[in-house]
Formats: C-alpha cells, structure tokens, sequence
C-alpha cells in the first residue's frame, strides 16, 4: 500500500460509521487524514545520495564536552537512519568527496561539481549543506517566590541557577543530480536548555535534531495532516 492511498482506508470506514449513526442530523463533523506532498518534487526521482554536510567553526562555551561530539559523522548517521526509514528514496552511498571549496555559500553556485558528484553516485537528489552546533553555558540568576516561614509573607530573592543551551543550526541544500542545479535551500533552526552544567552534549544534539524531523523529512517525505471537515447527510 502507498502512502497516497494509505489515508483511504481510514477515511472510508470513519465516514461510513459517521453517516449511519448520524442519519437524522443534517451535518457532521469528521476528523481526516489528508496526504500532505512533500515539499521537493520527487516525480521520476528515485535515488538520493547524501554528501558530507561541512561543519562551521563553534562560537559559545563548549569546551572539552563539545568536541568529544563527533557532529558530522553523528549527523550523516542520523539522516542515513531516518531517510531508509521514512523516505521511499533509495539512499545511494556518496563515498569520499573532495570539495572544490569548503563555503556551503559558494559550493551552490558549483553547477559542473554537483552535476559531476551525480553522475559518479548515478542519483537523482544529493542533499548536502552545512552543520553549526553550540554548547552555550547559560547559567544565571532567575527571581523565585519565596514565603518566610516566620511571618508567611511572600518575598523574591535571586536564585542561581545552572543551565546548559543546545543551539543546532543546520544548512540544508538539495541538487538535481543530472544538472547540478540547487533545488532547495533552507535553514532548521532548534534550541534546548537543561538544567545543570553537566547536561550530555550528544543527548542535546539528539534532541535538536528530534525536534526539527518532521520539517528535515517533509522535504522528501509525503506526510498525513489531520483536518476536520463538515459532511451533509440529508
């Protein structure tokens, strides 16, 4: 079953149940699931390779923590994994790339180069772009309640309290594969906070990136959107 047709077989049941229930009404409100086409168009396009995406140079607080996190190798892992698993694409192995130059900026405007890395990988779409993951020490003071146990008036007192950011900032690029052309482009922007200054940077990492999947994949992915809809049964 394709996810174009998928949607069918919970519709029609739902509205058969809704109408004979609710014969004597002259309306009635169903909820649906409506295939939403993804946002790149995928007609005659089957294959996709993903190139190495460039990771710029970290401003913040990161410290020995952030670069113990490997982010373009974690990155790549993590769109390999969810493309098989979510995209109808076939992911096609990029192998070793030498970039002419290392600017996302600049690599765009490299027609020949991308027309040229999609003949050698023979796929349709090559998703590429660049990475920018911050650790951000975020601690501060933050006005808190406080109720003396003395009088039980309500007084505020400045608490100190520790926090680390996650800020993922992720440049997406996707190429025809037989001319080279830019097909898309796009920045996905998260930020997480956790309390402490201890928080796991690869745990952070992980929840930016959970955060931004639905947007990543509604670029090559048909999606189901719920949507309520008003029927006349008389």
């Amino acid at each position: 079953m394709t996810r174009g047709t998928r949607w069918i077989f919970w519709v029609v049941p739902a509205l058969l149940l809704l109408l004979s229930s609710g014969a004597d009404a002259s309306t009635v409100d169903v909820r649906l699931k409506l295939p939403q086409k993804a946002r790149l168009d995928l007609d005659g396009r089957e294959t996709i390779a993903i190139a190495p995406f460039l990771v710029l140079s970290q401003e913040g607080d990161r410290g020995s923590r952030g670069r113990s996190v490997d982010v373009q190798k974690e990155f790549e892992r993590y769109l390999n994994k969810v493309m098989r698993r979510e995209s109808d694409l076939k992911v096609v192995e990029a192998g070793s790339v030498e970039y002419p130059i290392y600017d996302a900026d600049l690599l765009s405007r490299e027609q020949d180069f991308w027309r040229f890395l999609g003949e050698r990988t023979q796929a349709d779409l090559i998703v590429a772009g660049s990475l920018d993951f911050d650790i951000q020490d975020r601690t501060g003071y933050r006005t808190e309640p406080y109720t003396s146990p003395f009088n039980g008036q309500t007084y505020y007192r400045q608490v100190l309290v520790e926090q680390t950011g996650f800020e993922y900032d992720i440049l997406m690029q996707v190429y025809d594969g037989k001319s080279g052309e830019m097909l898309f482009s796009d920045n996905f922007k998260d930020f997480q906070s956790y309390e402490g200054e201890e928080a796991d940077p690869l745990q952070g990492m992980f929840e930016n990136l959970y955060s931004l999947e639905d947007r990543i994949l509604g670029l090559f992915t048909q999606k189901e959107v719920e949507a309520s809809r008003t029927l006349f049964t008389d």
